[in-house]
């Protein structure tokens, strides 16, 4: 399911940016469409966490999920006016709130606390090469067929992840384990929502996870805008190219990590992961040259790798007995869609009134910032039992 979800999240609003920016809508445009998107995600993280802490039924939420992003890819195709294009990245961020707590809790429900590390992992290694088959398809789609069959590529991929979500045993998933709750007995007994902003180790990580997207949602369709109009030879594949890099990097490091956060612990990783982000934006102030272009998605995959894995291990450790995963997940990623949403309209606003070269390096003082919280506020969050 996770390999044919292709749901590409970043890469799909990359394509977005680069398809508008192909019909001539201006940066300040794409980035104000790209923010509807956003701004629906923050509304439906949170109750879409709450909800799949409630619910018995996880596998028809990710159903849902999967039906409207194949739906949303479909309108952007055919009907790529003004407000359909609105609608189809508001239909589409509505799925983060969806999808995701969906499976996160899935894997958990699936393995539980003792085996969350390394099934994230895999979930991130299957994930990230379906997303790279997805970009692959969507670049040659766009180049040799139509630029609007590249959402048509998008689509295909949700019919096989409605096939294999069906493949899931739901008495296999335990409700207890799913809502990372403490035993049977307890499993309906549920943290206050304020329990949970008490947590000052939880808030801080949700802080530096926020400071990190600033930095990190409009690198790429930054540089998707700036392929679109400088006359790359096969816009598309080239695209897909910067998007796969780091698929495929992530495909490859995300077990690792995974393993290796279970034996060594978090932080190490972590700082390594928030450490990289301001590196690649510096290369990516210096350079828009495709070789270079494509150094910097090697680094994005290393991060992404470590902040999605952990991601979810770190608000596991924190979240242990509260029965409120799913919510602390659904909360977090609110909080990080809106800075992306925040990010992607300032700096297109940004490019414009300063260049390439003056956007990235405010990125990587962004980047430096959320470095800066980890090493200073946030101890290691595995339990040493």
């Amino acid at each position: 399911m996770n390999f044919f979800i292709a749901d590409v999240q970043t890469g799909f609003g990359t394509f977005v940016a680069f398809y508008l920016a192909h019909l001539g809508w201006s940066p300040a445009d794409v980035g104000l469409a790209l923010t509807f998107g956003g701004l629906a995600g923050v509304l439906t993280q949170v109750p879409g966490g709450a909800l799949a802490d409630a619910v018995s039924w996880k596998r028809g939420l990710a159903g849902v999920g999967i039906g409207m992003i194949g739906i949303a890819a479909l309108i952007l195709a055919l009907v790529p006016s003004s407000l359909a294009v609105t609608f189809a990245e508001v239909l589409h961020g509505v799925t983060a709130g969806i999808v995701t707590p969906a499976i996160g809790a899935i894997s958990l429900g699936l393995v539980g606390r003792r085996g969350i590390s390394l099934r994230t992992g895999r979930n991130y290694r299957y994930a990230a090469a379906g997303h790279a088959m997805t970009a692959a398809a969507m670049g040659f789609a766009g180049d040799y067929i139509a630029p609007n069959a590249i959402f048509i590529a998008a689509a295909l991929p949700c019919g096989p992840a409605l096939i294999a979500l069906g493949f899931i045993r739901p008495q296999e998933i335990d409700y207890a384990r799913a809502r990372n709750a403490d035993s049977e007995k307890q499993k309906y007994n549920i943290a206050r929502i304020r329990s949970l902003l008490k947590n000052r180790s939880l808030v801080l990580f949700m802080a530096a996870l926020v400071v990190f997207q600033l930095a990190d949602a409009s690198m790429l369709p930054l540089v998707g805008e700036q392929l679109a109009v400088t006359g790359q030879p096969q816009p598309s594949l080239s695209m897909s190219g910067l998007i796969i890099i780091p698929q495929i990097v992530v495909a490859l490091l995300a077990p690792w990590v995974g393993y290796h956060s279970e034996k060594r612990g978090r932080r190490p990783l972590l700082l390594v992961g928030f450490g990289l982000e301001s590196i690649r934006a510096a290369i990516l102030a210096l350079s828009a040259n495709y070789g270079v272009l494509a150094v910097a998605q090697l680094l994005d995959g290393v991060t992404g790798a470590i902040i999605g894995v952990l991601t979810v291990l770190v608000i596991s450790d924190l979240t242990a007995g509260t029965g409120r995963f799913n919510l602390a997940r659904g909360v977090s990623g609110a909080l990080v869609d809106l800075a992306g949403s925040m990010s992607t309209m300032a700096t297109g606003s940004l490019a414009q009134s300063l260049g390439r070269f003056g956007s990235f390096l405010i990125i990587a003082a962004v980047a430096c910032a959320a470095t800066a919280l980890i090493w200073l506020f946030l101890s290691d969050t595995k339990s040493r039992d």
